[in-house]
């Protein structure tokens, strides 16, 4: 009998661990509302029990605030990808909500340097943004913001009253309800009755690509600078009218871990983020140690990770006055699980982040005054800090209206002032023209914002980065930008809103030809709706000039033609087709009405050649990148309307590949892939697109004939280092994510398109590429001098000197293009996007003699 006793305990142990009573999270001695339901009377099961799915999540919000309408004010912000609602919930006092909206203009004026008048700060609330689980697959935050809207709808007493008359709360429960619906039904739908805390079991190993990312697998948490995600636009402009004093993140790490809270590596903030931040950053993490200590919750605050990369949700405040504070809990990944603490259960995962909601929420009661006067200070630093700076503003813009008006839509998310330059502007060999290219002063309150989007970094504090190092817009846009030391004698209107290209067909229509420019962003948009209805399109191997409207008009390489003759569609239907597509394009056609060019190439020549019709496949599934394959869906899907098919390995085995033409290969291992058939496919004609460390596989498997360059050693390895050193000086040897210029060559097929041969790459890896034999075979290259942006150690830099960015192989009547770098990082990397197009409308055009490997 006592064994049996002995192992009811256990179980009954087991068992609490997975599912507690609403004792376990709140504060002891509140009371709460009966008015106001708790969590498990709405969402069906106790907090912790199960994982909450994102649709009952929202049922709680809505129910809280339907409750307690005197203190909770539901938002919806907008609409995910799968179309799934984003809230927010502004959580004060009554009569806070009464003067609401006098309250978030007054604490605007906080940012503003230009406003003169006097603040009553002793009167002014703070303003905390909570925001939870922007990594779908680290619930414990999601699941914990529904403590934290129920505590703060119905906990009654003096203590309450009076924090919600100081703070107005805008509490976010899920900044990425896809990747959080995925994860919950994952979870919950390997849930055994008798949990099973095996890390092995399936329950903690979800499959490719995972909860983390959104619908298009991008970290979002990544995206609050570049901003190209509806959720991230969504919450910006939420954001940016309120401008907080707080922003909380609430993130989950390794299971084998505790907790971490920041300020975190002191040498790893950004440089332009003021130390006054991070003093105040460690103050209010003295209020989180209090409360973990009293339900004895171990913790570190200052190792693993840093505040450096604005993009980041912790660290993009920092840029504007706001405290942002990273929280990562150890997870459970399911609901009970062993680990080297002990047996890790879902409920104590989410009773440290509702904890460290309460500990914020005190620090910004009790810092009140001092976190208003901050971010006052701060504007007007940056304020001083403009007026003293070297460059006094910043030109950009050229031909490609298109990223033009996407850059300024960028920053302008950001409220960064943008002005039309009134002139036209000369800035060392640089010409910018009226009407295609602003101005950004640098005196403007989003000063800090402007430094960041614009400015290169070369020198750092540190040797190792928790994200990249380098993130210039302009260079990562491909947009031509300068430096200017004073502003333009006559800076034109500040910029409301975003203006795009018209697209017109100018001569009328065409008796002989069509011909488009293949330097705007959507020039393959609308090749891709020209193959779909039908028509015939070649493109331009070479310089011509023709008559247009009666005058001369010269075109350049990759200038796409559209012959009336041999169409399977008439005349008339091509003509309306260059209308719309024009317009939904935003770009100019012209009508041409002989073959006979001025000079160049006629119409007619072998040097204007057929382009087929792509049609894309994707290798995806486990070992794959689910970000650089979330980037290529991303680009073909929403900017270019040709999502592509995503063949996992046991579907290509089966898949009848020659229904493809073009099959993209991102970064990762392909091992489980047949890689005979992949072979067999390229010899009959297809084109392999190899990126990243794709490339080291397809070597390995003898797909490609290229040499690696090797890496150098780290250290001397005649040195005896200290033990404790080894992590660091390993790390510091990572290539965290630079910015390279590379050389194009401009009459290659993959340069059609290009003006400059200058071209920006990002590179986020090892794979250093030998210079081929062929003297064709790599359109672009690196010299002696390739590093515009970032960290790199000398050892990485001499191994990326004087090598191949992109090399060209043919294989039977197949090409196989290997790109060292992602041509499409994070979706604004636009100035890589026509590299990557080029590959696949115009690979199979590349001529042989000119990709032949070296023996």
């Amino acid at each position: 009998m006592r064994i049996v006793f002995t192992l009811f305990c256990i179980i009954a142990i087991i068992l609490s661990l997975q599912s507690q009573d609403l004792s376990y999270y709140l504060p002891a001695g509140t009371s709460y509302s009966p008015k106001v339901p708790t969590p498990e009377s709405i969402i069906g099961h106790k907090v912790g029990e199960w994982h909450v799915t994102h649709d009952r999540l929202v049922n709680y919000m809505r129910a809280v605030a339907a409750a307690a309408p005197e203190r909770v004010k539901l938002v919806q912000t907008g609409l995910t990808y799968e179309a799934r609602p984003q809230l927010l919930l502004i959580i004060t006092s009554r009569a806070n909500h009464q003067r609401l909206e006098e309250i978030r203009t007054e604490h605007l004026k906080l940012s503003d340097p230009r406003f003169k008048g006097s603040l009553d700060l002793n009167r002014m609330p703070a303003v905390v943004w909570q925001g939870f689980s922007i990594h779908g697959n680290e619930p414990s935050g999601a699941n914990a913001a529904l403590l934290g809207a129920y505590h703060l709808a119905a906990a009654e007493g003096p203590a309450m009253d009076s924090l919600l008359n100081d703070v107005v709360i805008l509490l976010d429960p899920s900044f990425n309800p896809d990747g959080l619906n995925r994860f919950a039904t994952w979870a919950n739908m390997h849930k055994s009755n008798s949990p099973v805390t095996d890390p092995a079991s399936r329950e903690f190993n979800e499959v490719w690509p995972g909860g983390r990312f959104n619908h298009y697998w991008f970290d979002l948490n990544r995206d609050w600078l570049p901003a190209q995600h509806v959720e991230s636009k969504n919450r910006l402009k939420w954001y940016q009218d309120w401008r907080p004093n707080i922003l909380t993140d609430h993130h989950e790490m390794g299971s084998d871990a505790t907790f971490f809270f920041q300020p975190g590596e002191p040498s790893r903030v950004n440089p332009l983020t003021p130390l006054k931040n991070q003093q105040l950053t460690r103050k209010v993490a003295e209020f989180h140690a209090r409360q973990l200590d009293k339900i004895g919750s171990l913790y570190y605050t200052s190792e693993g990770y840093d505040d450096f990369y604005y993009g980041k949700g912790s660290t993009y405040p920092d840029a504007q006055g706001c405290i942002g504070i990273l929280f990562e809990q150890a997870s459970s990944r399911g609901h009970l699980r062993e680990t080297s603490n002990g047996l890790l259960s879902f409920p104590f995962t989410i009773r440290n982040q509702f904890t460290t909601v309460l500990s914020t929420l005190e620090a910004a009661k009790s810092m009140r005054p001092e976190l208003l006067q901050y971010q006052r200070d701060f504007y007007s630093q940056m304020a001083a800090e403009a007026a003293a700076a070297r460059t006094k503003a910043y030109v950009f813009g050229g031909n490609d209206g298109v990223r033009t008006a996407l850059f300024m839509e960028m920053m302008m998310q950001h409220n960064i002032e943008i002005h039309e330059l009134k002139t036209d502007l000369v800035s060392g060999s640089q010409r910018f023209q009226k009407g295609k290219a602003y101005v950004v002063p640098a005196a403007q309150p989003q000063y800090k914002l402007v430094q960041t989007f614009f400015e290169k970094t070369l020198e750092y504090k540190d040797s190792i980065f928790y994200d990249i190092t380098a993130w210039t817009m302009p260079l990562a846009m491909g947009i031509p930008y300068a430096e200017l030391a004073k502003l333009p004698v006559e800076t034109g209107d500040k910029v409301t809103e975003l203006k795009y290209p018209h697209g017109l067909v100018i001569g009328g229509k065409a008796e002989y030809a069509y011909a488009f420019s293949w330097d705007a962003l959507y020039a393959p948009r609308m090749l891709h709706a020209l193959q779909q209805q039908g028509v015939l399109a070649k493109v331009a191997g070479n310089v011509f000039e023709s008559t247009v409207n009666g005058q001369p008009k010269k075109f350049d390489y990759g200038t796409i033609l559209v012959p009336l003759q041999s169409q399977s569609v008439g005349a008339a239907k091509v003509h309306a087709l260059m209308q719309e597509l024009s317009m939904q394009n935003h770009l100019d056609v012209y009508a041409i009405n002989g073959g006979l060019s001025i000079s160049g190439s006629d119409l007619g020549s072998g040097k204007m050649i057929t382009i087929r019709k792509p049609s894309v496949a994707m290798l995806v599934g486990t070992g794959v990148s689910a970000l650089d394959a979330g980037e290529v869906w991303h680009l073909l899907d929403q900017r270019f309307n040709m999502p592509p098919v995503m063949l996992e390995a046991a579907t290509f085995d089966r898949a009848e590949l020659n229904k493809y033409n073009v099959i993209v290969v991102v970064a990762g291992t392909y091992n489980s892939f047949n890689k005979e058939k992949l072979q067999s496919w390229v010899q009959a004609g297809g084109t392999l697109i190899l990126m990243e460390t794709a490339i080291s596989w397809a070597k390995q498997a003898g797909l490609v004939n290229l040499s690696l360059r090797r890496q150098r050693p780290a250290v001397d390895s005649g040195k005896v280092l200290p033990y404790v050193s080894r992590p660091y000086v390993e790390r510091a040897q990572q290539l965290s994510g630079a910015i390279l210029e590379g050389k194009l060559d401009l009459t290659h097929p993959l340069g059609y398109g290009y003006s400059d041969s200058k071209i920006s790459l990002f590179k986020q890896n090892e794979v250093f590429m030998e210079k081929p034999k062929n003297p064709f075979a790599a359109p672009i290259i690196y010299g002696d001098n390739p590093l515009q942006s970032g960290f790199v150690t000398r050892q990485n830099l001499e191994g990326i000197k004087n090598t191949a960015a992109v090399i060209v192989q043919t294989m039977g009547s197949g090409r196989i293009i290997s790109m060292g770098e992602n041509p499409n990082f994070r979706a604004y990397w636009l100035g890589g996007t026509r590299l990557f197009m080029n590959s696949i409308f115009f690979g199979n055009l590349i001529d042989a003699g000119s990709a032949r490997a070296e023996d």
